[in-house]
C-alpha cells in the first residue's frame, strides 16, 4: 500500500470497463484489484481488506445485488454500484441493502474519482470515531478488537452493535428492551449474558465493573470519561 491512497476492488464482467477504471485510478494513485464476477470477488474479499468496492449490478451468474445481500453483513467496506441508466429500481434496491452510492453507465472517470474521494473521506472521519481509548483500554470497532493491558479480545457483530451505540451515547442508560431491539433479541436473560461477556473483555474486575455498569431497575450504561 506504500504510496497508494487506497486499495479498491473493481467488479465488472466488461473487460473494457475494468481496464479503463484500473488505468485511470492507478494514474490517480489508487491500488486496484479486479474481478470479473461475484464469485471471483467473494474469493478476493476473503484474502484482502479493501478500502472500497466498485460493483457492477448486471453480471453473469450472481448479480451485484446478490453479492451485497450475501456478504455485506460480514464486512463494512463501502460500495459504489455501477448501473445501466434504465435500472432505477435496481439502484434503489442496492442503496436499501447496503450500497453507499451509485453511478450510471456510461460514466465519466472524473466523476467516479470524485465519488471515490467523497466516500473515502467520510469513511476516514467515521473510522476516527470508531477507535476509542480510555484509561488502559482501547476499543477498535473497525477491527472488532478490545485491547486491555497486554491482552486482545475479539468482539462479535452483536457485541460491536451494542458497544457502538453505547460509545456514541456515553452516560446514557440503555434499557434491556432497547438493547434487544438493536440486536433483534427479546430475551432479557440473553441480553444479560451478552453484557456479562462484554464486561469480561473490558473490565479489569468484571465483578465490580467500573465502565459498563448496571443501573438497578433501569438497564446498562457505559462510562468512558
Amino acid at each position: 500500500m506504500d504510496n497508494f491512497l487506497a486499495h479498491i476492488l473493481v467488479v465488472d464482467d466488461d473487460d473494457g470497463i475494468r481496464s479503463l477504471v484500473k488505468k485511470y485510478l492507478n494514474e490517480n494513485k489508487y491500488l486496484i484489484t479486479t474481478a470479473d464476477n461475484a464469485e471471483n470477488a467473494f474469493e478476493k474479499i476473503q484474502l484482502i481488506k479493501f478500502d472500497l468496492i466498485i460493483l457492477d449490478i448486471m453480471m453473469p451468474g450472481k448479480s451485484g445485488l446478490d453479492f451485497i445481500k450475501e456478504n455485506k453483513g460480514d464486512f463494512d467496506t463501502p460500495i459504489i454500484l455501477l448501473t445501466a441508466r434504465g435500472q432505477a429500481s435496481e439502484r434503489v434496491k442496492g442503496l436499501e441493502i447496503g450500497a453507499d452510492d451509485y453511478l450510471p453507465k456510461p460514466f465519466e472517470p472524473k466523476e467516479l474519482l470524485l465519488r471515490i474521494k467523497n466516500i473515502l473521506n467520510k469513511t476516514k472521519k467515521n473510522n476516527l470515531k470508531r477507535v476509542i481509548k480510555f484509561e488502559n483500554i482501547k476499543i477498535d470497532l473497525n477491527k472488532q478488537i478490545i485491547f486491555k493491558n497486554d491482552s486482545e479480545f475479539k468482539i462479535n457483530n452483536t457485541e460491536k452493535i451494542i458497544l457502538e451505540k453505547m460509545i456514541n451515547n456515553p452516560g446514557k442508560i440503555f434499557e434491556r428492551m432497547e438493547i434487544g431491539k438493536l440486536i433483534h433479541l427479546d430475551k432479557e436473560r440473553s441480553i444479560d449474558v451478552i453484557i456479562t461477556r462484554l464486561r469480561k473483555k473490558i473490565e479489569l474486575d468484571p465483578k465490580n465493573p467500573k465502565f459498563l455498569q448496571t443501573i438497578r431497575g433501569a438497564g446498562y450504561v457505559l462510562w468512558i470519561e
